[in-house]
């Protein structure tokens, strides 16, 4: 029953070349009203000098624009330092339970389906259940005894009575006993995390087999 799963954990990238990025030049900078308003007062008439509230209208206008333009620089630097945080925040996380929330399976008459349980201790005995929508257990299978870890099952939709399970949704959980005879309970959907990965803008966090979107994990614990 135990899973045996291969997965790459390093990533090879290749050389990194950035791409240049043309200059827009339809929105004007701070640094060119400066230059426009420098051109005016060198060539303004000396006769009729420029009205001292239009230098100081445009200065003005000027400080406004250099100061937006250091705020939302502050901010795309706050932006990277919360992503990066985050990523930190993600990665220690590795060894905590993630809850995804859900421990339904679909299932389609006539197939069958492979899922996974994490069992957090020994397993000396138990069984795995199968309930309808309703919480009825419709269906067992027998577990070995094993160490605790993520196991995966196949269920072939037979029902406890013998007949064949219906195209629905289904729920796993599982009653077993460790070495000291405790009673212990646990369910699909809570596994522990691996390893977790950054790709594409996304985190990606290996819960059994799979690496799952860290936005699809409800919990962590």
């Amino acid at each position: 029953m135990a899973i045996t799963s291969t997965g790459e954990n390093a990533a090879i990238a290749a050389e990194y070349q950035a791409p240049t990025v043309a200059e827009d030049k339809s929105i004007l900078s701070k640094d060119d009203f400066m230059t426009l308003l420098l051109v005016e007062l060198q060539h303004q008439d000396p006769t009729e000098p420029m009205d001292s509230e239009k230098i100081l209208s445009q200065t003005s206008q000027l400080a406004t624009l250099e100061a937006s333009e250091n705020t939302n620089k502050a901010l795309a630097d706050l932006a990277v330092s919360l992503g990066s945080s985050q990523q930190y925040t993600t990665i220690a996380a590795i060894g905590k339970t993630a809850d995804l929330g859900s421990n339904a399976i679909g299932y389609d008459e006539g197939s069958s389906s492979s899922f996974e349980v994490y069992f957090p201790q020994e397993i000396a005995s138990g069984n795995l259940e199968v309930l309808d929508t309703n919480g009825n257990i419709v269906s067992t299978m027998a577990i070995e005894p094993n160490p605790s870890g993520v196991y995966q099952f196949d269920w072939d939709g037979t029902l406890s009575n013998g007949d064949a399970a219906e195209s629905a949704m289904y729920y796993i959980t599982a009653s077993y006993k460790n070495p000291a005879g405790d009673d212990l309970t646990t369910r699909m959907g809570a596994y522990p995390i691996e390893s977790v990965r950054f790709e594409d803008g996304a985190t990606l966090v290996k819960v059994g087999s799979s690496y799952v979107d860290i936005e699809n994990v409800v919990e962590i614990y």
